[in-house]
């Protein structure tokens, strides 16, 4: 029995900011007509009618796009909000989103077949790779490191099985809280406790903080080896916070930064 071809989709929507730059990276922008509030590159995305947060889906908001095709992370959310939409008829596929460039390398295949450009999503995928291995290939010393993301409150600090962790190890770099698991708070002293050599905070957070002058200033930051080296950076949200088709630049960037 033959398999039934997949319509082509002129009217897609977006849930998740990696999935929404590989649509770009692929030539398919122009089919976009919405995305999540994580969708913020290229600049393109920003002028995208919003329907919240990949995490929290809003049913309706979804609805009232009338997509012909929902490309939704593996970490879209609820559960129940995406088995109403497909309950719904929403032609809703989810896409490989886990911590690590595997999954980069499937996500990018999967939204090519779904956009029905597979040769694009080859030539993605080879591009991605020469440029991963390229800058590996730079050296720079490998250094203890913490990602600091703060949302609303407290600092949090990446553990294992995160996005952050999966690029700092691409970079080299040694996440001084990987036998923790996710994302947990820290406090100034836990913070100065660990003595990390670089400290990389996403730029939102750091906004969110002050600027770079009064986190820097910080209790449990200003002791710290990162510190007094100056081996404190900003980084955009969706280089440090999760594994896209940028990943090249923002192991380029560790990697300057550890010097």
């Amino acid at each position: 029995m033959l398999g039934v071809a997949p319509v082509h989709a002129e009217r897609v929507l977006v849930l998740g900011g990696s999935v929404t730059e590989i649509v770009y990276d692929l030539g398919q922008g122009s089919r976009l007509v919405a995305g999540d509030d994580s969708s913020i590159y290229p600049q393109a995305a920003l002028k995208l009618p919003r329907v919240g947060y990949y995490r929290s889906v809003p049913l309706e908001g979804v609805v009232a796009m009338h997509p012909d095709l929902v490309l939704a992370s593996e970490n879209a959310g609820p559960p129940k909000t995406i088995a109403r939409l497909r309950q719904l008829g929403v032609n809703l596929k989810v896409v490989s989103d886990s911590p690590s460039i595997e999954s980069l390398y499937k996500r990018i295949e999967q939204i090519a077949t779904e956009l029905q450009v597979p040769q694009e999503g080859a030539r993605l995928m080879a591009k991605v790779r020469e440029e991963v291995a390229s800058v590996q290939a730079l050296d720079s010393p490998s250094r203890r490191a913490v990602v600091l993301l703060n949302r609303a409150g407290p600092f949090m600090a990446a553990g294992g099985d995160t996005a952050a962790n999966a690029v700092l190890a691409l970079a080299g770099l040694q996440n001084a809280l990987d036998a923790q698991e996710g994302y947990k708070p820290i406090s100034a002293e836990g913070l100065a406790a660990l003595a990390p050599d670089m400290i990389i905070i996403s730029k939102a957070s750091l906004q969110a903080s002050g600027g770079m002058d009064q986190f820097m200033a910080g209790a449990g930051v200003a002791i710290t080896p990162a510190a007094r080296a100056g081996r404190v950076m900003a980084m955009d949200d969706l280089l440090i916070l999760g594994v896209g088709p940028r990943v090249a630049q923002a192991i380029q960037q560790l990697k300057v930064a550890a010097r």
